[in-house]
């Protein structure tokens, strides 16, 4: 149990610094003390400090002692991996609509001001039946894990909660961005769980 604790504590540290460096307040701090260095890179350090910081999790997770809670059973063990896969897919294609190169920070790097091209509000494809797919498909993911232990559990207890947390925090700054669109589109839209399942 001493494992479990310290990797749901790391994951709430993770989870509270990454929300942190995103919000609207931090960003425009940096680019009051930085100017158009902080329009140009903010976005591209923001994700390798935290890839580096996930990283760290996982050598949490596979450091500390641990031990298996279950194993599916083969054929479904093979099933789990097929979704699993295929939650992957669909991840990366609703990454795909909303601007990969925005979102990872490389448009904003080469172009003139330093901003990314402006923003549209994307309904289409995965987004027409939920407002978040990328988290929807990363938590069908995570807990399709044909093989959990109990480190691998505090970690997605941990990374459930922050997305669930991070989606009001963003749902805010959507807000501030795309204004009465994002309104109207929340209260048409599911967030997590197409209407259809």
């Amino acid at each position: 149990m001493f494992s479990f604790f310290w990797i749901l504590l790391a994951t709430a540290v993770y989870g509270i610094f990454h929300s942190l460096t995103a919000s609207l307040f931090v960003k425009a701090l940096a680019e009051k003390w930085l100017g158009l260095f902080a329009h140009r890179f903010y976005r591209l350090f923001f994700n390798l400090f935290s890839f580096i910081s996930l990283l760290f999790l996982l050598v949490l997770v596979i450091w500390l002692p641990d031990r298996q809670l279950y194993r599916i059973p083969v054929p479904w063990f093979w099933a789990a991996l097929v979704l699993q896969a295929a939650a992957v897919v669909c991840a990366l294609i609703a990454l795909r609509q909303t601007g990969v190169w925005a979102l990872l920070g490389l448009e904003q790097m080469v172009s003139v001001n330093g901003s990314s091209r402006p923003p549209a509000l994307s309904v289409q494809g995965f987004y027409r039946w939920m407002r978040h797919p990328v988290y929807s498909f990363s938590l069908l993911f995570i807990w399709l894990t044909p093989i959990m232990s109990l480190n691998l559990l505090a970690l997605f207890i941990g990374f459930t909660s922050y997305i669930l947390i991070g989606i009001y925090f963003e749902e805010k700054k959507l807000l501030v961005e795309f204004g009465e669109d994002y309104a109207r589109y929340r209260r048409q839209t599911a967030m997590l769980i197409p209407p259809f399942l």
